[in-house]
């Protein structure tokens, strides 16, 4: 089919009587450019096992398959389902997956182990979640290329001090490297969305040294952005995730050895965080 063809999008969802549904974010990329934009830096190699997240009528499926033996789909949708087993029929390296990723990734990955890469055009109401599921259960493909939506990309590459620097921010920075590849408009999909799109990409960095350091990371983390207006020091005596001991040391070392004890979380670099970590499990 002609996958940069509204009209044709629309004739073949009324054909299998398929309604899309906003709650799933269901906007097809149309962008032809943008598509083997993805693939470019996607870089699969024929040996590769990729997972796609929300192929939607297959635009970026029918471009993968020219490169690989494995692709794995994650889709939501019960008649692009039943689409895309259709339209790839003879494509013996195909496996459709429904369900909510978020529900079905960790089933699949104990199947078939860790996939090489992954990619997908995320949906926007679903997006961090997904990302983050990544992040706590260790999830490090070799590379993940994704379009998000904008504000989300900005919140994934912030830096401190700035107003979208989030607890997600510093997870995000500290397990991987990061890059934007570009913006695209409304135009490059359908239905058009109402906000602004980013290509990102992410690669494992391995930053934090053990799973010990790795727990009190997220703890520090959670901890300092729970309430923003507060300084660190504050958020952490009330946190609830660290006994007296640790609260206790914490503090000391906020205090005595890095004397940031009057900052607020977001003006904590991503290296503050993992330091503080790490000086607690020596």
């Amino acid at each position: 089919m002609n996958y940069e063809s509204p009209h044709e999008i629309k004739a073949v969802l009324e054909k299998c009587g398929i309604t899309l549904k906003k709650r799933w974010g269901q906007n097809f990329l149309i962008n032809r450019g943008a598509r083997e934009k993805i693939v470019r830096i996607l870089a699969p190699q024929p040996t590769d096992t990729i997972w796609e997240i929300g192929p939607g009528l297959g635009a970026l499926t029918v471009l993968l398959l020219d490169h690989i033996q494995i692709l794995i789909a994650f889709e939501i949708d019960r008649g692009l389902v039943r689409w895309l087993e259709a339209e790839f029929a003879g494509a013996s390296g195909l496996m459709v997956c429904q369900g909510d990723v978020l529900k079905n990734w960790m089933s699949m990955y104990q199947k078939q182990g860790m996939p090489d890469k992954i990619c997908g055009n995320l949906p926007y109401n679903s997006a961090s979640a997904i990302i983050l599921s990544f992040i706590r259960n260790d999830f490090s493909a070799q590379r993940m290329v994704f379009t998000v939506q904008r504000e989300l990309a900005n919140r994934i590459t912030a830096q401190p001090g700035s107003k979208n620097y989030s607890g997600f921010s510093v997870l995000c920075q500290s397990m991987f490297k990061i890059e934007t590849a570009g913006e695209l408009k409304p135009g490059s999909f359908f239905p058009q969305p109402d906000v602004l799109s980013t290509i990102i990409m992410l690669a494992p960095e391995k930053r934090i040294n053990s799973q010990e350091e790795k727990d009190l990371f997220f703890k520090l983390v959670r901890a300092g952005f729970s309430s923003r207006r507060k300084i660190l020091k504050n958020n952490i005596k009330h946190s609830p995730d660290f006994s007296a001991t640790q609260r206790q040391q914490i503090l000391d070392l906020l205090v005595n050895d890095y004397d940031i004890d009057t900052l607020r979380a977001e003006e904590l670099s991503v290296e503050s965080f993992i330091v503080l970590a790490r000086s607690m499990v020596k």
